[in-house]
């Protein structure tokens, strides 16, 4: 970017508000409804891919299930079974709750019916008896080895529900994993429309940072430092842990950590990964990059710059080969095959993951071609329309001590649509120029 066009971005910046003081992009209370449309139009399909007849989520108090907001017992007290059962087309949803709840869960809950029980009543059995009925052929409870959010069935529920049902029910216990992949990973297109929002003011944000700098003064925790300050004033909330967003970096790469007290310096590239929260649900995951000139410079030197192009050729090589029908693997590959090409040093990362829910949603993961190994696992999964996913354009070289590195990582938001996928708001294209002061003169 010219000092020019960093000028007249900085300036239209300063003249217009950021995106959200005019109203928060999504309220608290729309979750709920998208909630219920997600299980009427996405949770069939989903047990339908998975091939579940029934699914069993138990909650309770203080340590709920990871899935529970999802599904509307998020607010259990007493210890509650909500049942999901394919019907053709559609899914009927069943909440056996403890009476004092049950009343709350009619008014809100997105579920078909409540079945209050009465204080002793053998929650299991119920189950037991509910599952019988239905005669499903496979029934998947929370309990993964691979997906996170799809182990939330702690031991001693599981051990209660097992010895409620008979053995034929036993045996058709399966693993939610499948199941919570393909609902949880596709969007609604009013979410998507929200996380386009919300990745607008998360790269804008960045932008805003940036123009704090003051090379030999600024560290890189006051970057991050000035954003948490923006972050409470817009009324947003953290993607991943407060104390790692923003991760800011302008040494050499940390990984997934905290800002430091290291001053910014030119020649640094600044790497800042950011991430916000909206509407208490959706959560956004950018990489916006800077690089800082010498005192009198007014563009990078030729170096500097063919690292940025080659990061930035990398993701834009994920996004052209991210489409309905590849699997994650493929997608982590071409641009494994680019960063060969490009002269990159390889890095452990893979090229990218589902977000949405978390920052590190569920669904296929971007990666395990640079291991050298077939797909498999999360990698191996099918790219769907409605997705939503965070990816890198690497390019990384040496830097000073044995095993340090320095990383280009253009991270991107982009949406799956039926015949490719397209970002959610316009990639960066070029540096943000940071000027340090000293004469002005041009570079030879």
């Amino acid at each position: 970017m010219t000092r020019v066009r960093h000028a007249l971005l900085s300036a239209l910046l300063l003249a217009a508000p950021l995106a959200s003081a005019a109203g928060p992009i999504a309220s608290e209370d729309a979750w709920p409804r998208i909630r219920k449309e997600r299980i009427q139009k996405l949770l069939p399909q989903a047990m339908a891919r998975a091939k579940v007849d029934a699914w069993v989520v138990i909650c309770r108090e203080n340590d709920n299930d990871p899935l529970a907001i999802h599904v509307g017992c998020e607010n259990a007290g007493g210890t509650a079974a909500f049942l999901f059962f394919k019907q053709g087309a559609a899914v009927r949803g069943v909440a056996l709750s403890p009476a004092g709840e049950a009343t709350a869960l009619r008014d809100v809950g997105p579920l078909d019916e409540v079945v209050p029980l009465a204080r002793g009543t053998n929650l299991y059995a119920q189950v037991a008896s509910r599952l019988a009925a239905a005669k499903p052929k496979r029934i998947a409870v929370n309990s993964s080895t691979s997906v996170t959010v799809a182990d939330g069935l702690s031991a001693t529920q599981r051990a209660a529900l097992e010895k409620a049902l008979t053995p034929a029910l036993r045996k058709k216990l399966v693993s939610s994993e499948d199941l919570v992949s393909e609902w949880l990973s596709v969007k609604l297109p009013e979410e998507v429309d929200i996380l386009r929002e919300a990745a607008a003011l998360t790269s804008q944000m960045q932008e805003e940072a940036y123009r704090a700098v003051v090379p030999g003064k600024t560290r890189d925790v006051d970057v991050a430092r000035f954003l948490r300050g923006r972050m409470a004033e817009l009324g947003v909330g953290d993607a991943w842990a407060p104390d790692q967003n923003p991760n800011v970096q302008s040494g050499p790469t940390r990984g997934h950590s905290h800002a430091t007290e290291r001053v910014i310096q030119p020649g640094d590239f600044i790497q800042t990964d950011f991430g916000i929260r909206v509407g208490g649900m959706w959560v956004t995951d950018i990489q916006r990059f800077a690089y800082v000139l010498a005192p009198g410079e007014t563009k990078p030197p030729k170096e500097a710059l063919e690292k940025w192009e080659k990061g930035k050729k990398g993701s834009r090589i994920a996004l052209a080969t991210l489409k309905p029908g590849v699997r994650g693997w493929d997608v982590d590959k071409a641009q494994r095959d680019w960063m060969r090409e490009a002269g990159s040093a390889p890095v452990m990362w893979g090229t990218g993951h589902p977000v949405g829910y978390w920052a590190h949603d569920v669904g296929p993961a971007l990666s395990g071609a640079q291991q050298g190994k077939p797909a498999a696992g999360q990698a191996a999964r099918i790219v769907r329309p409605g997705q939503v996913f965070a990816f890198d354009g690497f390019y990384a070289w040496p830097d000073g001590d044995a095993g340090a590195q320095r990383i280009i990582s253009v991270e991107e938001m982009a949406v799956v649509t039926e015949t490719g996928a397209e970002y959610l708001t316009p990639p960066q294209e070029d540096l943000v120029l940071i000027p340090s002061p000293g004469p002005s003169r041009p570079v030879p």
